[in-house]
């Protein structure tokens, strides 16, 4: 197969914004278990799951015979207006799952658009524009999404649908003057950031804050710990929705809980999910309360959403990481990584943390002076990454991290794979700057 023909026919064809990892864009051919295999026929361990969509890996069993059992049926769209017994089905578990008192569902095709409709939700409930968000949050690629998202690369021409407000979450606290607060200081501090925010800040009163309960794309940044239980009696007092961006953190994989928000003690009132569901097919949706959904007054159908393709993979989907208690397997391996990387890693100069929750984690790269040589570095690490036999994303504010999210069927032995091919690179990225350098690495 001509690799570079190919390479070349995509950059012609795409906008430029639609960029490729590596100075040898990867071109897979085939996916099996957790590896995936390029055209060349070299083996990768994926540590990154398509930005945490495949969390069951690749060629799943279970995943093809409920698609091939509903491909048999001869229905592969089904018109919304139409009851689907499968579709009932997953609405039931999600509702139930979701801990949401009177939840109902809405599907989507994507985590964007469910982000949209949240939105949309919420502003009709509340009869006002304004929304808040957090800094660094990532929230899609959807009009509605970028407008609430909190990072300069994905805010497009910061045209918006709404009035936003940022308040602090889970990056700020590594960074900046809280960097040295510990979790108590730094969440009175947000807390007391949150009510002048809302008391001085905004002209309306506020329909939502949507947060991620690790902010993935920043850098898998978790939120202190107290400072949604610290935000949410500051909403209740002026009526404003939680709403909890689970696309990315959802179904397991920030361990020990189905979704992210699991790990405070508060129950938010809109929960979007997407991602990982399908076990690779497009599904996305909003959880609510009754009356939040049912703000809704005139029709809104999705040809698509909902389809019988996607409910069935995510039937499936949901089966395996329950019966297979994935949440547990994240934490643990999670903690294994975690733990194992900083061992490895932390004495190097270009590690500036290593951070995370269960499998949605992240090395932070720094230069000399902590400028943007750190996206040089993790560009480089990644690269060092694949030659060792590994796939794993960027992140950070400045594409300044290596991301790490593998699929939730992760074994032991490939943790410890992958956390030894990851800490091999970052330690010859190391010596390699070092030596550029004219100085030592230990």
């Amino acid at each position: 197969m001509d690799d570079e023909g190919l390479i070349e026919r995509h950059r012609k064809q795409f906008p430029s914004w639609m960029s490729t990892f590596y100075e040898r864009p990867l071109v897979p051919t085939r996916g099996s278990g957790n590896i995936l295999t390029d055209a060349s026929g070299e083996s990768y361990l994926d540590f990154y799951s398509a930005v945490s969509a495949n969390i069951l890996g690749y060629d799943v069993p279970e995943i093809w015979e409920a698609v091939r059992e509903q491909l048999r049926s001869g229905i592969v769209h089904l018109s919304p207006f139409y009851v689907s017994r499968r579709r009932v089905e997953l609405a039931e578990r999600l509702a139930e799952l979701s801990g949401i008192p009177d939840a109902v569902v809405s599907f989507t095709v994507s985590g964007s658009e469910a982000v949209d409709l949240a939105l949309f939700l919420a502003t009709l409930y509340r009869r006002s524009s304004h929304v808040l968000a957090l800094r660094h949050g990532f929230h899609g690629t959807t009009f509605g999404a970028m407008a609430v998202t909190g990072d300069r690369r994905w805010v497009g021409m910061g045209l918006s649908p709404f009035q936003v407000g940022y308040a602090r979450g889970g990056y700020d606290r590594h960074h900046g003057p809280s960097a040295g607060l510990d979790d108590a200081a730094y969440v009175r501090a947000c807390a007391q950031d949150l009510a002048e925010l809302i008391g001085a800040g905004t002209a309306d009163r506020v329909a939502a804050l949507i947060v991620e309960p690790v902010q993935g794309v920043a850098g898998a940044a978790p939120l202190a710990p107290g400072l949604l239980e610290a935000y949410r009696p500051i909403l209740q007092r002026e009526g404003i929705l939680l709403i909890s961006d689970e696309v990315q953190t959802g179904w397991g994989r920030t361990g020990g809980h189905l979704w992210g928000y699991q790990h405070h003690d508060v129950v938010p009132d809109l929960l979007v999910f997407g991602k990982g569901l399908g076990g690779g097919f497009p599904i996305g949706g909003v959880v609510a309360r009754r009356e939040i959904m049912e703000a809704m007054t005139g029709m809104r159908v999705s040809a698509t959403s909902g389809d019988p393709l996607p409910v069935a993979a995510a039937l499936a989907t949901l089966d395996h990481v329950q019966a297979h208690d994935l949440p547990a397997n994240a934490g643990r391996l999670g903690s294994l990584l975690l733990d194992g990387l900083r061992e490895r890693i932390f004495d190097t100069a270009i590690v500036a943390d290593v951070r995370g929750r269960g499998l949605l984690l992240a090395i932070e790269f720094t230069g000399p002076d902590r400028d943007s040589a750190g996206s040089e570095i993790a560009v480089r690490v990644q690269e060092g990454c694949r030659r060792n036999g590994v796939l794993v994303g960027l992140g950070g504010a400045e594409e300044h991290c290596l991301s790490l999210m593998p699929p939730l069927t992760l074994t032991e032995a490939q943790a410890r794979e992958g956390m030894e091919a990851i800490a091999s690179a970052v330690r010859e990225a190391d010596r390699g700057i070092a030596a550029d350098r004219g100085g030592k690495a230990e």
